[in-house]
């Protein structure tokens, strides 16, 4: 089964030895989202939420560029600093998703790259 790799200059550029994405057959796996500003690669400005919605945009930008959206994604990795922000997370991933939910996973970890609070990765499946 061949790959194909995803990229989009509407989210920030891997910052690392990994893809935006990689689409497998109907499978794509996209990477880790932190809110970084796909402008200028600096941590979105503002509070917790201003962080959480940069990542929800950033994968939509890389899940449309896969021929997608977010509706599409079955899986959802969130990674937090602070499982405080747990409800926050949820308020505002339901202004991205609609029922029926991906599966997810939320784990809290003692630190992001660039000092970042939230990050997010996904499995989505294009029909």
């Amino acid at each position: 089964m061949s790959r194909e790799i995803i990229s989009t200059p509407n989210a920030p550029q891997a910052i690392g030895t990994y893809s935006q994405a990689v689409k497998v057959g109907d499978t794509v796996y996209l990477s880790g989202q932190i809110p970084l500003e796909p402008e200028t690669m600096l941590l979105v400005e503002g509070n917790m939420e201003a962080q959480i919605v940069r990542v929800f945009e950033n994968l939509q930008a890389v899940a449309q560029a896969a021929g997608g959206d977010l509706q599409d994604i079955v899986k959802l990795n969130i990674y937090l600093i602070d499982l405080t922000y747990f409800t926050l997370v949820n308020e505002v991933m339901s202004r991205y998703f609609s029922q029926p939910y991906p599966a997810r996973a939320a784990v809290g970890v003692a630190s992001l790259p660039k000092g970042a609070q939230v990050e997010m990765d996904a499995v989505m499946v294009c029909s």
